[in-house]
């Protein structure tokens, strides 16, 4: 199993995407955020093809803060089922890696 995820979640608006970017990035549950968009999205919803825009954030973190981040996100959503998804980081550069540990250790806090 990796060590390190990418984590992603869709939003609204700009500025929901970009609140929880900085306040995961600022109490060290994702060393990294990014807000993409819009974009164009495609999902079934009560029954129906729905098309909206959103704002997608990817953050990325360690493994073992996956969980405390994906209850952070899901607690301060606009949404009442967002999703939120973690893929592997495979591979990647050993000095992003150790870049990435220092960020969300609660020690460096």
């Amino acid at each position: 199993m990796t060590e390190y995820l990418q984590v992603s979640t869709a939003f609204t608006t700009r500025q929901d995407a970009a609140y929880l970017a900085r306040s995961a990035t600022h109490s060290r549950l994702a060393a990294a955020a990014q807000v993409i968009g819009p974009v164009l999205s495609m999902n079934w919803h009560d029954g129906a093809l729905v098309e909206t825009e959103e704002w997608q954030l990817v953050l990325r973190t360690r493994i073992e803060r996956f969980d405390e981040l994906t209850a952070y996100l899901v607690d301060r959503h606009p949404e009442p089922n967002p999703e939120i998804v973690g893929v592997p980081i495979v591979p990647g550069t050993r000095s992003y890696l150790n870049y990435l540990d220092r960020r969300t250790s609660p020690a460096s806090l």
